[in-house]
Order: C-alpha cells, then sequence, then structure tokens
C-alpha cells in the first residue's frame, strides 16, 4: 500500500442535500451527529494502512478544510499526510474543477511531487466500511489498469447509477449511465446465489476507482475536454485498456439526498445495523473533543445514538439519532429523527428571541432532521402526517417528505410544522416518565 496515493474528492454542491449544504460543502455535513461524511473515506484508507491521501475541496469548503486540518494532523516521523488540495487558478488552469476528472488532471503536478505506482480514487460523500488492501490484491492478480468498486443493486435502482457488465473473470464489458428499463436485460451480470435472491443483478459503480499510474496520466491528458470519471473516462476505457470491477457485498450508500441520508442515520440506530461504528479493528476517526458523557434523566430510549455532552430530560427518543451537546426537554418525544446537537455551547439567537440549542418540553417531532445550534421552543410539533413531499416555510423546509430545521434556526413556542393532525401530546406521555420511585431506605 506504500505505493498508492489517495484522492478523496470533496468539491461538489450537495445540491440534493440542501439545506444541509446551505452553509457547509457534502463532505462536511455531520454523520451520527459527531462525524463528518469525509471522516468515512479518510477511516477507510488509514485502516486500510494508505497514509498518503490528498483531500480535494471547492465549494463551500471553508468548514471542511479546517476539519481536516484539525483533525488528521501527521507526526513528522513518517511519510504519511492527509493534505488538503483546495481548487485554485493558476496559469496553466484559469478554470476550476469542471468534473471529477477534471479535478485530477488539474492537481496532478502535486501528486508527481510523489513517489507512487497507483492512484485511488475516492468520493468525499459515501458511506461504507471497505478494506482497500483487497482491492489492490484483485487489481495486481488480475494486471488490471483500472479497477471500479461495483456494488449489486435491483432493477428498479439500477436505473440512477453507472452500471457494469461483466464476464466471468469480472472484466468489465459494457457500461452504461443512468440506463432506462429497456436497456437491462442486456446488462445483467453474474452475482453470488446470495444477490440473486435479492434480486441484485446489476452491478453498479461506487464512484471508487483504483489507477495505474501511467494510465491516469495518459487519460487525462489525452483530451483536455474530458471531465469526469463516470460519465467519460471509464467507458471510453474499455476498449482499449483492462478495466475490471472488484465487487463489494458490504453496504454502500451515497447519502445523496435528505431521504436517504434520514434513512441511513435511522438504520444505524438500530441493532442490526450493517456498519459497525463500535468496531475497533476499522475505527472511525473524527475531531476529537473533550466532552462528558451524555446525562440521561429518567428518559426511555429505545435503538438510539446519544452523542457526548447530551442532556436528556423526562423524555422518550425512539430510534433518532442525537449529536453532541443535544439537549431534550421534559415530556418530549424524538421519533425516527435526527438531532445533530450543537457546535459549541453558545446559544442560538434570531428574531430577536434567546434560546438555548436544543428541544424544549412538551414537543413531538418524527422523521425529521434538525441542525446544529437549532433552538425548538415548548410545545413544537414537527410530523409529516399529511404526507407532504416538497415544501418551506419560516425556519423549516419539507425535502423528500422529511421535514428539515436548519443551521442556527429558532423555532418559536407552540409551532406546529407539517401535520394538520391533532396531536395530543399529554396522551403520549407514558408512565414510565413519571419521576422514579425511590425504594424506602434509600435517599435521591
Amino acid at each position: 500500500m506504500d505505493s498508492i496515493l489517495a484522492v478523496v474528492l470533496c468539491g461538489g454542491a450537495g445540491t440534493r442535500l440542501f439545506p444541509l449544504t446551505e452553509w457547509r460543502s457534502k463532505p462536511a455535513v455531520p454523520l451520527l451527529g459527531k462525524y463528518r461524511l469525509v471522516d468515512i473515506p479518510i477511516s477507510n484508507c488509514l485502516n486500510s494502512g494508505l497514509d498518503r491521501i490528498f483531500v480535494l475541496t471547492q465549494f463551500n469548503s471553508a468548514g471542511l478544510n479546517q476539519h481536516v486540518t484539525d483533525t488528521y494532523q501527521r507526526d513528522g516521523f513518517g511519510s504519511g499526510f492527509v493534505s488538503v488540495l483546495a481548487a485554485e487558478q493558476t496559469y496553466q488552469s484559469p478554470n476550476w474543477f469542471q468534473g471529477t476528472a477534471d479535478a485530477v488532471r488539474q492537481v496532478l503536478h502535486h501528486l508527481n511531487q510523489h513517489q507512487y505506482s497507483h492512484v485511488l480514487i475516492l468520493a468525499g460523500d459515501q458511506l461504507y466500511q471497505m478494506d482497500f488492501a483487497k482491492l489492490y490484491a484483485q487489481h495486481r492478480a488480475q494486471k488490471a489498469d483500472i479497477t471500479v468498486a461495483t456494488t449489486p443493486v435491483t432493477a428498479k435502482e439500477a436505473t440512477g447509477f453507472g452500471i457494469m457488465h461483466t464476464d466471468a473473470d469480472d472484466k468489465i464489458i459494457h457500461f452504461r449511465e443512468k440506463p432506462g428499463e429497456a436497456e437491462l436485460a442486456g446488462l445483467r451480470s453474474d452475482v453470488d446465489p446470495e444477490m440473486k435472491q435479492q434480486e441484485r443483478h446489476f452491478l453498479a459503480s461506487t464512484g471508487i476507482y483504483l489507477f495505474n499510474r501511467d494510465v491516469l496520466q495518459d487519460l487525462l491528458t489525452a483530451d483536455p475536454a474530458v471531465t469526469d470519471f463516470g460519465k467519460e473516462i471509464i467507458p471510453q476505457s474499455l476498449a482499449n485498456h483492462n478495466v475490471v470491477s472488484y465487487p463489494f457485498r458490504g453496504y454502500w450508500s451515497d447519502v445523496g439526498s435528505i431521504r436517504s441520508y434520514h434513512a441511513a442515520h435511522i438504520a444505524l440506530s438500530r441493532m442490526d445495523a450493517m456498519i459497525d461504528f463500535h468496531d475497533h479493528r476499522n475505527p472511525i476517526y473524527t475531531k476529537k473533543e473533550a466532552l462528558a458523557p451524555p446525562k440521561i434523566h429518567a428518559s426511555y430510549i429505545q435503538d438510539a445514538y446519544i452523542g457526548e455532552g447530551s442532556v436528556l430530560n423526562n423524555c422518550k427518543i425512539y430510534n433518532s439519532v442525537l449529536g453532541i451537546r443535544s439537549y431534550v426537554g421534559k415530556r418530549s418525544t424524538i421519533k425516527s429523527a435526527v438531532i445533530m446537537g450543537a457546535g459549541t455551547n453558545r446559544y442560538a439567537a434570531g428574531d430577536g428571541i434567546i434560546a438555548r440549542p436544543g428541544i424544549g418540553e412538551a414537543c413531538y417531532i418524527e422523521n425529521a432532521i434538525i441542525d446544529l445550534n437549532a433552538s425548538i421552543g415548548n410545545g413544537v410539533v414537527l410530523a409529516n402526517h399529511d404526507g407532504v413531499t416538497e415544501g418551506e416555510g419560516a425556519n423549516y423546509y419539507i425535502k423528500d417528505g422529511i421535514i428539515v430545521i436548519p443551521q442556527d434556526a429558532v423555532v418559536p413556542d407552540g409551532t406546529v410544522i407539517g401535520t394538520s393532525t391533532k396531536i395530543d401530546l399529554s396522551s403520549m406521555i407514558r408512565t414510565e416518565l413519571a419521576p422514579p420511585v425511590v425504594p424506602v431506605g434509600l435517599s435521591m
């Protein structure tokens, strides 16, 4: 692995994740209220023994640049590094990054200051755990020029991906970018029996590529008009290069929309989650903060992540993720929600109201995402029981049917968002939330 350079692409605007990307790039969006999405590819690299990593940034990049710089400081006694390469205008390239391939093309002179034989191209906004050493071993065994990590998907999912058709030796024969339903019949690949049973017959590109150095440089310099790996470089390489598939059977998601981002968090909150963030052999790295353990008083919690520094007071939490420094007040219910918590201990200000970031008393929140430092007043209801798909109003959006409260927003007491159904909060407070009975002989 010492001969590989990793390049993590973090330049996209992430428009489908708006408003979470209004003030930050997509790879800087919080994950599990503790990490950032970019921590996933970087941690996969480090856990695979790959420690020379470039992070390419462009859109809304200040926060992302700061996070990478603060988190991945390497000691001065080794050759490893995690280095940010922000988009820049030069005499040779006066334009910003025009696409994934163009971004790598523009930083080749930085890569060429190092000794390397291969380049691993990664996206900064995907959720997965992969051992890149296994990908590299297959690449060498098959004498590949390019290896594309693929994941099996169903016919319904296939129309949204670049689909690879492979032969018995995993060599990619055909490639179609987001094929129509009529094209799928000729794109089935031979998958293992478990995948067949799940009707996952199609191999979708994950956007993870391993290139031989010379092949990558030749492809990028041959035609400066070519700007994208998935749409141009990979399809055009099939005729003259040995391009192979690395079939990945683990969980993989690009969390590219509000709905997929929300669904991934809810899935991670369950005991049978596909990714184990508690695996000490494959830790997910992020910025270290000195925070107290969560403080929980007389609350009911079922399937949840609770971040450090949080305070839960006589509330109910179901299938949810609460980030660091989250606060939930008395008699509030949180169900299938992502609460990002607070970035600092400061108070949020808005519309002349000064409020502590967090959830007030007697609130009901369901199928929602609440961004950092948002302040939810007392008696607030966030529940899209009417099934609204898209909408927006003062201090909220509805995206893909999910209610999203933006960063630093203040939602006043008694606000009802997303539902016309009357919710009787008092009837929803269960007996387990009553103050605990103190056994005789003990004192509190």
